[in-house]
This record gives C-alpha cells, structure tokens and sequence, in this order.
C-alpha cells in the first residue's frame, strides 16, 4: 500500500503599551539604529512647549520605527489590532511533478509549480485571501501559515485533523486571514509529512522595524534536501529505528550546488556598497538546526519570529526549523563576492553536505566568479539565541504557581505487525489525528469525548494565563534538542535549561521574557512557557521537526472552547470541505494514514 502512495507521487499617535507606559512623543530610528523622540513639525507654541505626535512621520529608510494612523514599532500587536487595511487575494495549486533540485531531478509536489511557493506579501492590517486548490493526483493537502495568530479565526489556521478536514484532490478552500503582526513567516502543507516534499512558501508582511534599512532583500528560506520521498523515509524513521535521515544536501532559496560542485547553481543577491539590506531568513527545514553567517560582514538582528526585538549584533544566527530572524546587513566592504553560509549545527544535526550550503553577497561592480572569502567558526551547541521584545510585557508571576501544568516528553519504542513502531509522546500518548473528524468538530458537536490519541488539554478562563513545564524523561536513550511551535500565539519563554527543573520559580524571567513562536526544548531539560487564554481556538503545539511529528510529538490546547463558535461564524466552508474528504476518503484511495496525519 506504501509503494502505491510513492508511485502516485510525481506620522503617528502612539498607542498606549501593555508594559510601559505610554510615550508622549513619536519614537524613530537615527542613523545608527537608536531610537531617538521625534518633536512635530509645527512651529507653534504647542510644538515648543510639548512634545506632539507628528502625523507626517512615515515609514522610511530614516524612520522604520515609524508606521502609520497612530501605530508604530511600540506598539504591541497582541493588545491592539491595527486599522483595517486591503484585500490581498493568492490562488495556491498544489501539485505532483517532478523537477531537478540542485543536480538531482525527484518527484516532489509543489505550489504553483515552483519551490519555494509564491512569497505571499500584505502589509500590517491587510487581510489575505488564499485560495488553495489540490489538484495533487492521490493526496490530500491543508496549508497551516505558520506563527500567524489567526485571531478568533482557529479554522483558518490549516492545522488538518485539528481545525479542518484535509483538502481532497480537485477541491478548493479558501482561507482568510487578518495580518494582526507584521514581520516574517511561512507556509506548510500540515498533511503528513508533505512539507518535506516542498509544500512550502514563505511570508512577508510590511509593517515597522527596529532599525534602519535601505532595501529589503526578502526572504531567505534555508531547508535541508533529501533526493529520496519525504514520505518513504518517514515511514523508515518511524519503523526501522531511531536515527534521523542525513540529508542529502541544503537549498537556499530553493537552489545550490550538488555535492560534487558540478550541476546546480547558488542562490545570489545583488547589493550596492553603502546601503543597509534587510534579510528574513527562514529555517523551513524538516529536520536541521541551522547556524548562518556571512563573510566578512555582522548582521543587525531586529526580528525573532514575528517579536520585533531591541537590536543586537550578531556574526552569527541560530535558527531551529521553523524558526526567522530579520537582519539589517551593511553593505560596507569592498565591492566583492562574500559567501552566505548555512552550515548544519553539528551538535545535534548532519548534512551529507556539511560546509557546502552557500549562497552569495554580490556587491555591485563585483565579477561573476565564486567568491574565495574565509568565514568564521561559529558556536555549535543547538540552543536559542537571547532575544528581548522591543515592546516589553510583563508576565503575571502570581498565577504562576497554581496554573502551571507538567507536560512529560518520552520517547518509546514499541513492536507491531510492521515491526518497530518508534514514538515522541506526551504524557505517555502519541497524537493520531482523525482526518475525517478534526477536533473542531468535536466543538461543534459539543462532544468532550476526546480519545486519548488526540492529546486535548482545555484551556479556560477568559485571559486567564496558562503555564506549562515541557519536561524531557531523563531515562530515555535520545537526546536531542525540540523545537516546540504553537499554534494561535507567541508564548512566553519563562525558562529552559538542561535536566529536571528543581521547582524554584525565583530564577524564572517574568519581566519582558522572549516570546515567539518556536522555542527550544534542550535535549534532556525542560521548557518553561506561558500564555494567555486571549484567542479561543484548538491549537496545536508540536515538535517541528517533521519526523517526531509523525511518530506523535504534538498535543491540542482546546481554548476556551464555549467561546470558539461564538467567533468563527460562517461554518459551510468547514462543513463542504470536510463532506468533500470524506467522500473522497471513503472510496478507493491508494494509502493508509500511517503517521499522526501531521
């Protein structure tokens, strides 16, 4: 049955701040990135005498911190939405084919027919409107936009199994989603493990920065590339043992070199000497800790995930999957070609390629040949980098300790008709997903039912926080590192380290804590995070490397769920596309579901 599913495969006011108070000036960006009070450009005696907004300050290459109608880099998108902006609508097809990717030609399935998929582009407070269509021959598909809030709008969010019944073959869905944040992010197929076979596309939204910038580059999106089907070693992983796949080699942008040096081609960017570039790179990886760097040049981090952060330098970044950071680069040595590199993090991954995953700075006025710079050795050590949100939040610390839930992470492998069966569970289950009946059904059924294998904690009172202790079993036999990523929120980092946390909250950060999206769970220690219940939903929260997906690293946080149809509204687009699976489903199909669905 396997075989067959491989074979079917080809100016402004400032708003008033959760944390700080408000300011009584506009803030911009100086020359040199500080954040410097702007005074208004009227010359009368209000203007003498008071600092005013200035409702001509616009976003600029002098002034990013600047944005529009009274919001700005201080203002905190979780506490209040910006104005209503355009309708940006995206046509999505999801297809079978086969292509060559760096030397190497394999089937994969990809949207609109190239990889990555069209960047999908708004500006903060836009609305997308995407329409996706599976025109795959054998496949379901859902596309999940990954870190995007999806505001009392959980069926939009493409988590199938959870908030959808997958897309079937020859149907269309129409998702929309308001840009609430602003920053850089990306989209997956959450079906199995389909991402991997380049179901992917990255994410732009336009809004205001912490520092200074000429041009924005774009997206960087870095993965790791496997010539054989996502899907055949999935099921290896999941059924002949416990080592990851090495990848067969690393795409920048879609695109590099083969091992050999021979076919492919590198990815380059064009840059003019004394000029600042912005760069959004995305770890769109099924499974490689990444660390970049560029040749002879610092970078500027302004952005973890969607957080705007107080800008600190850096010679290098740290990405897990699923994890971005924006960068402002100067332009300021001489006009040559620099390499980009996008080495895999030895202390916890491998690359059959491993120092080969390059692309190229071309400095206008440079030649068309290979640079021949030297970079530097960067820190391997598979951990988060320290981030601080530009807009600080404080995180309530007396709800802490009666609200604070234990989640055990185990690994297990156990024995079946197939052989092996290899496992990530959470409080001793793995999650296996009923496509054809996703959680949100439940919710509408007002069903509370919930099998085991669907992994639900309720979350409840209305923005009452909740907080959670991710706790590796110390007796397992893997160590390695997770990169934890929910769905419907950036949550708060209160703590992580190795081993067991010993229970003394006096060393917790609840004072402006990094928050994202996508956060280490160190190999063998704890995570410690915390978040609101301010968006009712059903939220997944999973292990991002794809292949602890599948074998069941993930549970559902159901979020005040009285509220959720009181928010969502319209059901007949849920209700059509989950009629249309499962008549497709419940005929002859040339699989079984034999991962989480995930």
């Amino acid at each position: 049955m396997l075989g067959v599913r491989f074979l079917f495969y080809t100016a402004l006011v400032l708003p008033a701040l959760a944390g700080p108070a408000a300011l009584p000036f506009e803030v911009i960006a100086g020359e040199n990135g500080e954040l410097l009070a702007r005074q208004a450009t009227s010359t009368g005696a209000a203007a003498t005498s008071t600092r005013v907004p200035d409702s001509a300050c616009t976003n600029g290459p002098l002034t990013r911190a600047c944005w529009q109608s009274g919001f700005s880099i201080a203002t905190d998108f979780d506490a209040k939405l910006p104005p209503a902006g355009k309708v940006v609508e995206y046509n999505l097809e999801v297809t079978n084919t086969t292509m060559e990717i760096a030397g190497v030609s394999r089937m994969v399935q990809l949207v609109n027919n190239q990889y990555p998929g069209p960047t999908l582009t708004a500006n903060w407070g836009d609305t997308f409107v995407i329409n996706v269509k599976n025109s795959l021959s054998d496949n379901g598909t859902s596309i999940h936009w990954h870190g995007l809030r999806q505001l009392n709008s959980c069926q939009q969010d493409g988590a199938n199994g959870v908030t959808e019944c997958p897309i079937a073959p020859g149907q269309t869905k129409q998702y929309r989603i308001q840009c609430t944040q602003f920053g850089t992010t990306w989209y997956h197929s959450h079906h199995s493990i389909q991402y991997g076979e380049g179901v992917v596309g990255n994410i732009v939204i336009n809004g205001p920065a912490t520092s200074n910038y000429d041009v924005d580059l774009g997206p960087m999106a870095l993965t790791d590339w496997f010539y054989d089907t996502a899907f055949a070693l999935n099921y290896r992983v999941m059924h002949t043992g416990i080592q990851a796949p090495i990848p067969d080699n690393g795409l920048i942008n879609g695109t590099m070199k083969s091992p050999d040096g021979t076919k492919g081609s590198y990815n380059k960017v064009k840059v003019q000497k004394g000029k600042k570039y912005r760069i959004r790179f995305v770890n769109t990886s099924v499974n490689q800790h990444l660390v970049v760097t560029i040749d002879g040049h610092n970078m500027t981090v302004i952005a973890s995930d969607f957080v705007p952060i107080k800008p600190f330098t850096s010679q290098y970044l740290a990405l897990a999957t699923g994890q971005r950071y924006d960068v402002v680069v100067d332009a300021s040595q001489a006009a040559a070609n620099y390499w980009i590199r996008a080495d895999t993090d030895t202390a916890c991954s491998k690359n059959a390629n491993q120092g080969n995953v390059k692309a190229i700075l071309s400095y206008e006025g440079a030649n068309e040949a290979d640079p021949t710079t030297t970079g530097i050795t960067p820190p391997m050590g598979c951990a988060d980098m320290a981030v601080t949100p530009y807009v600080s939040n404080t995180v309530p610390q007396d709800q802490f300790s009666s609200a604070l839930q234990y989640l055990s992470m185990d690994f297990n492998v156990s024995q079946t008709v197939k052989g092996p069966l290899v496992q990530w569970l959470i409080n001793g289950s793995g999650i296996d997903v009923d496509w054809s009946r996703p959680t949100l059904q439940y919710v509408i059924d007002s069903d509370t039912n919930y099998s085991d294998d669907m992994n639900v904690f309720e979350v409840g009172e209305t923005n009452k926080w909740s907080f959670w202790i991710i706790q590796s079993v110390q007796s397992d036999p893997v160590e390695v590192p997770h990169p934890i990523h929910l769905h419907g929120h950036d949550f708060y980092i209160l703590g992580s380290g190795p081993g067991v946390w010993n229970g003394d909250s006096s060393g917790l950060k609840f004072v402006n804590p990094p928050r994202r999206d996508t956060a280490l769970l160190p190999g063998k220690g704890y995570l410690i995070l915390g978040f609101p219940a301010d968006n009712p939903g059903a939220w997944l929260m999973h292990c991002h490397i794809a292949w602890h997906v599948g074998q069941g690293f993930s549970l559902q946080f159901l979020e005040r769920k009285e509220d959720i149809l009181g928010t969502i509204g319209d059901l007949s687009s849920f209700n059509s596309g989950c009629d249309s699976w499962k008549k497709w489903w419940n005929g002859p199909h040339p699989y079984d579901k034999d991962d989480s669905g995930l």
